[in-house]
This record gives C-alpha cells, sequence and structure tokens, in this order.
C-alpha cells in the first residue's frame, strides 16, 4: 500500500468514526491554481509554501549539544573576564570596592532596623551579595545589599508572621531573624528557579508606573516610620498606616527628647554636605573626582562624627539603657556567630508564602531597572535571567551567614560607578571591608545613636520620592497612567504598601486590556506623496508651484493614510479611494479574541455604508423580512460601487487566536451574502507569521474561492520575483566558461569567433528589453512581478535581465492572496475588481440590449405576445477571462 493510499484510508477513517474531515479545508481550495502559477511564472522556480506543523515546533524546542554547551557557559558569565583580568582592572576595582565598603557599613546598619532586625543582620546581607555577585552578575557597577524597600518589605513580613503568633493563628516561637531567613531562602529559590529556566522576560508584564508609585509610596511609609525615632518619640505603633503613624507623629511632638537634636543634625548635615559637593562639582569640573567621592562618604562621615559624640557622653556611664541620654545601637556580635543553617517549619513558609508575589516582584525590578540603566550608561548588556539568578544564589546563601533579603541598591551602585569600578570583581574587596567590619568595629558600633541612624535612612529614601517634574512628565504621556499613580500612592498611605501594588498592576492590566479591545482599526485612502529634495528651488524661485513636482526633479510614490484624518497627517491633504469597491482596512494593536468583535462590527458598518448590494433584496411576502430590518424605502446608493475586495494591513498583527480567525469567517460569510452572486477577494499584506498564515489558509483565505465560478474568472494571476542565492555565481561561472571555450577557439575559429560575438550582442539586446519591461510590470522595481500580460517570449526567456531559470517567486504561488506589502496587495485587488466591473458592465450592455430588443418586438407584435425571459447579470455567467 502506498503512502498516498495509506493517508487516504487514514482520512476514510477519522471520517467515519470520529466524524472529522480532515480534507474540508481544500473545499474552497481551486483546483488549478498550482498550474496556472506555473504557466504564469515559468521558467522561473514556482515557491510553494509549506504549512508549519506541530512536530517542527517541538523539533525546533528540542536542544543541541551546542546550545546546551552555551547554556552552561552563560550561567557563568565570569569565565569569559576573569582569564584577562588585569593590573589596570585590579587597581581600578579595589579603589572602587575599598569606597563602597565604607559606604555600605552605616546604610546597611541602617537598613536592618527597617527590617526589625539588629544592625549587624545588614552587614551579614550585604557580605553575601558581594561574595557571590561577581559569579553569576553581568554588570560591573551593581551593588547588592541591603535597600530602604527591601528591609521596610521583609519587616511587614515579620509583623504580620509575629502578629499570628500573638494571635495565636500560628503553634511555634519564632525570632525575628528565622522568620527573615525563612523568607529569603524562598525568594531565593524561586529566583533561582525564574533564572535557570530562563523566565526574566515575565517581569516585563510588570508595568512602571505601579513600581514608580509603590516605591514612593514606600519612601513616604519609611519615611514616617522613622520620623519618631529620630526625633526620640516612644509609644508610637509604627506597624499602622502612614498616615496614621503621621498623625500620632504630629500629636506627640511635645514629647521630642535629646534624641531629635542628634537626628536632625544628623539629616541637616547630609543635605548640607550633599548640596555643597554638588555645587562644587559644578564650580571646579577639575575637582569633580575629589567632591564626588567626598559626597559618596557623607554618611561614613556623619556616623564617624555622631559615634564620636555619643561615645564622649557616654563613655563615664555603665553601658546599660538605663544611663543612656539618647538611645544607641548597643551591643552588637562580633563576627559571623549568627550563621547557621536555616531550619524553616512548614507551618512558618505557609505563613510567608502569601506575602511573597510583592517581595518577589520588588526585589526583581528594584534591581533589574538598577542594571539596565547603568548598562545604558556605560554601554554593555545585561542579561535580566542571570541577574536574576545571580539575585536567587545571593538570597538563598545570604541565610546561612546570618542575612536576609538582598537585592540591588541604586545609591551604592552609584557611588561603585562614580569611583571607577572595572568588573563585578570589586565585590570582594567591599566584601573585605564588610568583614573587617564585623570583627575589628563591633565595639565601636554600640555608641552609633539611633536617631543618627534614622535620620540616614530618612536622608537616603528623600532621593527614592518621585519628583513633580516626572509627575508632570507622565501627565504628557499618559494621563490616565498618572491616575493609577495617584490611586497606588493614596491606597498606600491609607492601606497597606501589598494592596497598593496589587491594585495598581491590576488596573494596569485593565488598562491595557481596554487598549486593546476598543481601539479601532483604520480605513485606509491613497495619496501620490512627491519628495521634493531641500536644494531643489531657492526661497525666493518665482517658478510655479507645479514646477516643484517635476518628475525629472521630484520622485513620487503611493502611500496610505486613514480616510478619516484622526492620525497626524495634513488634514488639507486629498486622500482617494484607491480603486471603487475595495476597502482597506489596517490593525491597530493587534487582531484577536480581545478586539475580534469591535473590529467585524467597525467593518461590516463601514462597507456596508459605503457600497451597495449586488442585487436588491426580495422578499415573496413582507413578514419575511427580519423584524430589526425596516427595509429602505427608496433606492439612495445607486452612486455607491459594488464590493469587489477587502485588503487587510496585518503589519501590526502577529498571531491570531481561534476567535479572531472565526470572526473573519463570520464577516466573510455576512460580505458575501451581501455582495452575492459576485465574488468578494480578500487580500492580506504583511503576515509574516507562518502560524497565522496556516490559520488564515486553514479558514479558506490566501487564494480565490473556489466555490464562486467568477473568483477564478476575475483573478488575474501575478507574483512576484526575485533572484535565488546561488543564481549570480552559477552565472559568473558560465560567463568563465564560456569565454574560455571562446578564447580557446579563437586562433581556428574567426567565422565562429565573429558568430559568438553576434549571438553574445543579441542575448544582452534581450536582457536589456526584459529589464525594461520588468521595470514596467506592475509591482515593478526590485522585485518584479509576472503575470500573463507580459510578452509571452520575454517572459519565457529572460526575467529582469538575467536567466529565468534564475529567479524564484519570493511567496508561495499556492498563497496568491498573501501580499509581501500592501501595495502589492491593493495592485492585486485593483488588478482583479477591473476585469469584474468590465465584465459586469458588458453584462449590464448584454441586458439592457435584450430589454430594448424585447421592447421594439412588443411595440411590433403587439401587447399579447408572449414575452421572454430577460437576462439579468445575476443570472450569467462568463466562461472565460
Amino acid at each position: 500500500m502506498t503512502a498516498s493510499e495509506k493517508k487516504s484510508k487514514g482520512d476514510f477513517l477519522m471520517k467515519k468514526v470520529v466524524g472529522i474531515d480532515t480534507q474540508e479545508r481544500y473545499k474552497r481550495y481551486p483546483s488549478d491554481l498550482e498550474r496556472r502559477a506555473r504557466e504564469t511564472v515559468l521558467p522561473a522556480q514556482a515557491y510553494l509554501e509549506e504549512e508549519p506543523t506541530v512536530a517542527e515546533w517541538f523539533r525546533d524546542l528540542k536542544p543541541t549539544k551546542e546550545s546546551a554547551v552555551h547554556y552552561v557557559r552563560t550561567l557563568f558569565p565570569s569565565l569569559e573576564w576573569v582569564p584577562r583580568y588585569n593590573l589596570r582592572w585590579l587597581m581600578g576595582d579595589s579603589i572602587a570596592g575599598l569606597t563602597i565598603g565604607f559606604v555600605i557599613i552605616p546604610q546597611a546598619m541602617a537598613y536592618a532596623l527597617l527590617a526589625q532586625l539588629s544592625p549587624e543582620y545588614g552587614l551579614y546581607t550585604s557580605f553575601t551579595g558581594a561574595i557571590f555577585y561577581w559569579i553569576f552578575g553581568t554588570s560591573k557597577d551593581i551593588v547588592i545589599g541591603t535597600t530602604a524597600v527591601g528591609s521596610l518589605l521583609v519587616g511587614s513580613v515579620v509583623t504580620s508572621v509575629q502578629e499570628k503568633i500573638a494571635n495565636g493563628e500560628l503553634a511555634g516561637e519564632y525570632e525575628n531573624q528565622d522568620i527573615a531567613r525563612t523568607l529569603s531562602l524562598i525568594a531565593g529559590c524561586i529566583l533561582i528557579f525564574l533564572g535557570l529556566f530562563r523566565l526574566g522576560w515575565i517581569i516585563e508584564f510588570i508595568p512602571y508606573v505601579p513600581i514608580s508609585a509603590f516605591v514612593t509610596a514606600a519612601s513616604i511609609t519609611i519615611m514616617s516610620t522613622q520620623a519618631p525615632v529620630m526625633l526620640g518619640i516612644r509609644g508610637i505603633n509604627t506597624r499602622e498606616s502612614p498616615y496614621t503613624v503621621i498623625i500620632n507623629t504630629l500629636k506627640n511632638l511635645p514629647n521630642t527628647s535629646m534624641d531629635a537634636a542628634i537626628g536632625i543634625t544628623c539629616l541637616v548635615m547630609l543635605f548640607a554636605i550633599r548640596d555643597f559637593c554638588t555645587y562644587m562639582e559644578k564650580r571646579n569640573p577639575h575637582q569633580k573626582r575629589l567632591w564626588v567621592t567626598i559626597s559618596s562618604l557623607r554618611q561614613t562621615f556623619a556616623m564617624i562624627l555622631f559615634t564620636i559624640i555619643a561615645y564622649l557622653v557616654h563613655k563615664d556611664y555603665p553601658k546599660d539603657e538605663d544611663y543612656h541620654k539618647f538611645r544607641l545601637v548597643g551591643t552588637i556580635s562580633k563576627g559571623f556567630n549568627k550563621a547557621h543553617v536555616p531550619q524553616p517549619t512548614g507551618e512558618l513558609v505557609t505563613a510567608i508564602i502569601p506575602e511573597l508575589p510583592a517581595i518577589v516582584i520588588i526585589l526583581i525590578i528594584e534591581h533589574i531597572a538598577i542594571a539596565k540603566s547603568f548598562g545604558r550608561v556605560f554601554n554593555y548588556t545585561i542579561v535580566p535571567s542571570q541577574e536574576i539568578l545571580a539575585q536567587g544564589f545571593s538570597n538563598v546563601f545570604s541565610p546561612f551567614v546570618g542575612g536576609y533579603v538582598c537585592t540591588g541598591s541604586f545609591g551604592a551602585s552609584a557611588v561603585l560607578s562614580k569611583a571607577g569600578v572595572r568588573t563585578p570583581f570589586a565585590g570582594l574587596f567591599s566584601a573585605f571591608i564588610l568583614v573587617l567590619a564585623l570583627y575589628v568595629l563591633t565595639g565601636v558600633f554600640y555608641y552609633i545613636p539611633n536617631a543618627a541612624l534614622a535620620g540616614l535612612i530618612i536622608h537616603a529614601v528623600c532621593n527614592l520620592l518621585t519628583p513633580p517634574r516626572s509627575l508632570y512628565k507622565y501627565w504628557q504621556l499618559s494621563p490616565f497612567e498618572l491616575i493609577v499613580w495617584f490611586i497606588g500612592v493614596i491606597l498606600a498611605m491609607f492601606t497597606d504598601l501589598e494592596t497598593s501594588i496589587y491594585v495598581t498592576i491590576a488596573l494596569s492590566a485593565v488598562l491595557l486590556l481596554v487598549r486593546l479591545s476598543r481601539t479601532s482599526g483604520r480605513f485606509l485612502g491613497k495619496v501620490r506623496v512627491h519628495q521634493v529634495p531641500n536644494d531643489f528651488t531657492s526661497p525666493h524661485s518665482d517658478s510655479d508651484e507645479t514646477d516643484v513636482l517635476k518628475a525629472e526633479q521630484a520622485t513620487a510614490h503611493d502611500t496610505f493614510v486613514p480616510i478619516d484624518r484622526k492620525d497626524a497627517t495634513n488634514p488639507a491633504v486629498e486622500v482617494e479611494s484607491p480603486y471603487p469597491g475595495i476597502f482597506i482596512y489596517r490593525f491597530s494593536e493587534g487582531f484577536n479574541y480581545t478586539n475580534s468583535g469591535h473590529h467585524i462590527d467597525r467593518l461590516l458598518t463601514y462597507v456596508t455604508s459605503n457600497s451597495r448590494r449586488t442585487t436588491a433584496e426580495s422578499f415573496a411576502r413582507e413578514s419575511d423580512r427580519l423584524w430589526n430590518d425596516a427595509g429602505a424605502s427608496k433606492p439612495k446608493d445607486d452612486h455607491l460601487p459594488l464590493l469587489r475586495a477587502m485588503v487587510f494591513d496585518c503589519s501590526a498583527v502577529n498571531n491570531m487566536d481561534i476567535t479572531a480567525v472565526q470572526a473573519l469567517v463570520d464577516l466573510r460569510a455576512s460580505l458575501e451574502r451581501y455582495a452575492s452572486p459576485e465574488p468578494v477577494e480578500w487580500h492580506f499584506a504583511n503576515v509574516n507569521n507562518r502560524w497565522t498564515r496556516r490559520a488564515l489558509a486553514v479558514a479558506g483565505f490566501g487564494f480565490p474561492a473556489a466555490d464562486n465560478p467568477l473568483s477564478e474568472v476575475h483573478w488575474k494571476p501575478a507574483y512576484g520575483v526575485a533572484p535565488l542565492a546561488n543564481a549570480l555565481v552559477e552565472q559568473e561561472k558560465e560567463a568563465e566558461e564560456k569565454a574560455s571555450r571562446v578564447h580557446d577557439e579563437e586562433a581556428g575559429a574567426p567565422a565562429r569567433r565573429h558568430s559568438s560575438a553576434m549571438a553574445r550582442k543579441e542575448d544582452e539586446d534581450a536582457a536589456s528589453a526584459a529589464t525594461a519591461a520588468a521595470s514596467k510590470a506592475p509591482g515593478g522595481g526590485e522585485t518584479p512581478r509576472v503575470s500573463p500580460s507580459g510578452s509571452e517570449s520575454s517572459s519565457r526567456r529572460h526575467v529582469g535581465g538575467h536567466p529565468a531559470t534564475k529567479y524564484g517567486t519570493l511567496h508561495g504561488v499556492n498563497r496568491p492572496f498573501f501580499h509581501l506589502d500592501l501595495m502589492a496587495a491593493v495592485e492585486s485587488a485593483a488588478r482583479d475588481a477591473t476585469r469584474a466591473d468590465e465584465r459586469y458592465s458588458e453584462e449590464r450592455c448584454l441586458v439592457e440590449e435584450e430589454e430594448e430588443e424585447e421592447e421594439r418586438r412588443r411595440e411590433r407584435d403587439g401587447p399579447d405576445s408572449p414575452v421572454g425571459v430577460p437576462i439579468t447579470p445575476a443570472d450569467s455567467r462568463v466562461a472565460s477571462p
């Protein structure tokens, strides 16, 4: 049994047993389409488009040995640059790493307080990020460690779990550090999963505006929680909403203590140093590096100053909180004695999981945004999935040394960049400073005032607030998104940060869906555009305006613009239809289930309003008419054209789902009834996705409809052809061989040489003639189009000046209504519409002649003579083009 017989038997069984007709899709496919196409393009190669298959899709997914090796190598970007490491890089990295080490010590200790932990946990966390990032990271400028927003989220989770323990919802007893460690471990595992499977693109679903609103709201929340600490106000519950905390702080301003002198002085000094250094950078550009370094270390200077002050105040008192004049950090464990293997329990994991989505989203977005910004500034590319992997490993190993959640820090990264970092290896030098601090300076850390740390935190997060100029820019870019931004900030002020981020993401998703589903396509018309060079005429030329459009000095081409003129083009320019009865429609926001109904309603309404039925509706009884169809009192659309073709510009469409394709099928059925018995052609331009082309072809689009005989009558095949890949190389080889043969025969055959020269001359003349013919053909230019209207001899001998066997059709000849561009689609539709109108006019003339003849016969023979049956255009058919 042959393969075709087996296939036929299988198709028969499928139809009988399952009820699936595998040949149903070919009912509209013309049986002689491929034959006519081959005859049209001969002797050029006729390419048949092959449809993609599911097996092919799976084969593309199958990894190869080379791709597997490449994947493993991309997991460790450091393997690419470590072998090239040199002394110059070492100098830059060591200076930058040591500088950032001194910067992040006070920040890490301060941010740990936001996480409801003691200051040393911030040092552990920053140490882990510095140690692991250089192995997996792709940015030289980023610093992974503690951040204000990340620490605030950790503190929120710690508070939430502790409240559950207090309410009896959790049976176990967990310390704050246990909760923070478990959170870091789980978040790290999720990040590693996303990084290993290269799912970093998922984060692109989170728009910028919700994140901007979240960061601003988090900054306000941080400042509201740290203000009482900076002012020395006790007894305020900072776990409540920011609005409540701010109100309670204002109510308790009379209760400020000595801490306020330390905190406010620290805050004012930090802003003063920053502004002074910024001023000096502009005034003395040649000393910019010095002032940048001083500004970067201002937090370290402030902590040293106020630690000295606190020491001088308390040096004669016992190390007891009762003797403190203002609150101090207190005793800090030396070294890594908090390091141990985390042991999360199922109960604790269950309590943490609901809080994870917001934390993971913020960790990723904050890190990727920082990495991309520095990549753009210094002209290198970061890999988001690899950055997520580096985050994951840092967060997984952070609990083992006592740390908690870490991510990229914008402030620390900016300092590192300005310090002249050369590679990610600088993190190791900052890790050295952190280790030194943990083993040598813990005794000094005892005297750091809490108010000074609170002032440092408030100073740091002030830079995270969205400035008014950015809000004004949001308003100019998208007013609706600015409203979403305000909703997010207000929600965070009165509820919590998690509610804010979830609501703003949901609102952004709704806004996106509304834009997708309610954005209308555009009906296009044709405009003749003349490109006038800027040196065409002088400004004071008195020449007539028509001189500007002279063909020899200004090129011209057709383009398509919306007919309703609701775009950026000049409304005074005249737009005309490319051909009566042809409608061009451009999809604006893709074509899928969210907007297919909107597009189809618009298409059906516009087309029926701007064309007329081929045959007027008639009913045996008026009651047969639909209840919602009042009917036309008098025909008012005689001036409108018949519907001939629909042309779709799919340049904004990549995929079409089942709903969208079915909507097109329903539209086709409605318009074919409307235009019956005349056919309607359906042309598609810029459909580049093979699966979309397959879906349209399965639905019966892409070729003339075989179920209407007039479709093939009107269709005039025309295909774009182009040189094949190796055609010119083969032609050069043939020319060399021919020249060699001529050279060998020169001495003995002068007459033959003369005849060969004459033959070459004839070939060159024929090639020149073919080139001129191809340039005049429809769609001529870089891709000549071959149609039966051309010269029989020239089309079979040459195409575009080269031997025809060197050419092939650009698109599949079995999909003649899928076009390379919109111009080709409109030309094809107009060519077939012209033939249809010529045939329709001839039939109308025949009908009119028959009616006149019948009238004359009745006048001659009398009114009682038999009446013949008139012939109408709807009853006539033309059998040949």
